[in-house]
């Protein structure tokens, strides 16, 4: 209770995966302690695994959650795509997630219920109990920006994007080469196609849509977005939303940090490819032997590789087994001792880009783990895998600049005299420094839009008033 009236609660619904989990959770954090709301997530039982417990459990009390009872999908193909199994348990999950509403209803003040990019089909659910609806992108403006317009790029196109001769010229961005756009975009023959422009269809049903960005890393589209009278639902840019730092009891991360405080500042380059980030065995030796041809001090984080790069352990957690380091040439922890740190599977990342010693981050260009850096100043090199993130890496090498970007062969492997080119432009060349400085003035404008008054700050409280003016009326 507030001054006797009921707190206004929202039910958010994000799409399986950290990388989703995570930013609603800290927008759910801030509408809960600036500004006196209460809220339940709303998941997938079939797609939670320990990790996302772990965190759900670790959230603050006004913050509570709830699974949906699965629901059979055994009549999909067995290589349905991550995107439609998504999309497809959640249309099927209608009726689940009205009565989670209802339930809400009985004890709350539910003002808004939010879907994340995928879930859109969870607004019949809404509009049935009576509860304004909208759309929360954990990503960018690039990617809403993709997605409003793909109704009309898709009534135009005869071919597939990555047959296109000329780049998609979307509005506020550089032009993205058709093979740069959305993975699940690049085939329209399969269902994940279908779904994504299925998807992308209903956002203009929406009340509202808030990214997970903020102004100053894609001021044009972020001025073209939020204007009156653009015919789209109200834009709220909300962002950077990130976890938090401070390491976990691991012995792996314990020893990282220590190994970073040892070493010069910004003199290490930190590698990851995120949480499900794998290369084949062929690309992770060329990496190795590019990182040592560099001659630049490495903190690189080593998954087991797979045959073919894959979303799948993005959603699931889990990649390859084995041991990740196994899989390194012969003879190469011992060679690169002196400047480098292999740490399998895992290390803290916010606290890697936090310390004085990272210089550079090799990352695969998902949406988090740029805002990650961009949030500690730390300059990119950008190496995307799947999804969304060839078009950040297209936006943060052409448009941001705040990244250098490998030049791959025809055949898709990167080898080591480009990658130990690129790291060594990067933490030591002119190109380097430039990127290294504008990189530092995101970092300023990143905090400050999340500051009373800032950018994002005012669009959150906009979001805020409206949603207590209808828990009030």
């Amino acid at each position: 209770m507030e001054n006797g009236i009921p707190r206004p609660h929202i039910a958010v619904m994000p799409t399986p995966g950290m990388g989703h989990l995570i930013p609603f959770a800290e927008f759910a954090k801030l509408l809960v302690d600036r500004h006196h709301f209460t809220v339940t997530i709303i998941g997938f039982s079939e797609f939670t695994n320990e990790a996302q417990e772990a965190f759900l459990d670790g959230l603050p009390y006004s913050i509570t959650s709830v699974l949906l009872p699965p629901v059979s999908l055994s009549d999909l193909p067995a290589d349905a795509r991550l995107e439609t199994r998504i999309s497809v348990a959640t249309a099927r999950s209608v009726p689940a997630i009205r009565s989670v509403l209802q339930q809400i209803q009985e004890t709350r003040r539910l003002v808004a219920y939010i879907a994340d990019l995928f879930g859109t089909d969870g607004f019949d659910a809404a509009k049935d109990v009576g509860v304004p609806q909208y759309v929360f992108i954990p990503t960018n403006f690039l990617f809403l920006t993709l997605m409003l317009e793909l109704p009309a790029l898709d009534s135009v196109m005869a071919g597939e994007f990555r047959e296109l001769a000329d780049p998609v010229r979307l509005p506020g961005f550089v032009p993205i080469p058709g093979p740069d756009i959305l993975d699940p975009l690049q085939d329209r023959r399969n269902e994940s196609y279908r779904w994504v422009l299925h998807n992308a269809s209903r956002y203009r049903e929406a009340e509202g849509i808030m990214v997970n960005t903020f102004v100053e890393i894609e001021p044009e589209a972020a001025k073209l977005l939020t204007a009156e009278e653009n015919g789209w639902p109200a834009v709220y840019p909300v962002g950077p939303l990130i976890r938090g730092g401070g390491a976990a009891p691991h012995e792996g991360a314990v020893e990282s940090l220590k190994w970073l405080e040892k070493q010069p500042v910004e003199s290490v380059l930190f590698v990851s490819f995120g949480s499900g980030g794998t290369l084949s065995p062929e690309q992770t030796t060329e990496v190795a032997l590019g990182l040592e041809a560099s001659g630049q001090r490495f903190l690189w984080v080593v998954r087991s590789p797979s045959e073919k790069d894959s979303s799948a352990a993005y959603f699931t957690g889990r990649s390859g087994g084995g041991d990740p380091l196994s899989q390194l040439p012969e003879g190469f922890l011992q060679r690169t001792k002196e400047v480098g740190m292999v740490v399998p599977s895992w290390a803290p990342q916010i606290d890697v880009l936090a310390s004085a010693a990272t210089g550079g981050f090799l990352t695969h260009c998902g949406w988090n783990s740029t805002l990650e850096s961009v949030v500690h100043g730390v300059p990119m090199i950008a190496w995307p895998l799947f999804a969304e993130q060839r078009m950040n890496a297209v936006s943060l090498v052409e448009g941001v600049k705040v990244a250098l970007r490998p030049a791959a062969s025809d055949d898709g492997m990167v080898d080591r005299e480009e990658i130990a080119r690129v790291v060594r432009e990067l933490m030591e060349g002119e190109e380097g420094r430039e990127i290294r400085r504008r990189v530092k003035g995101l970092k300023e404008a990143a905090a400050a839009a999340l500051e009373e008054k800032g950018s994002s700050a005012e669009a959150i409280a906009e979001l805020a008033k409206k949603w207590k003016s209808s828990a009030t009326a």
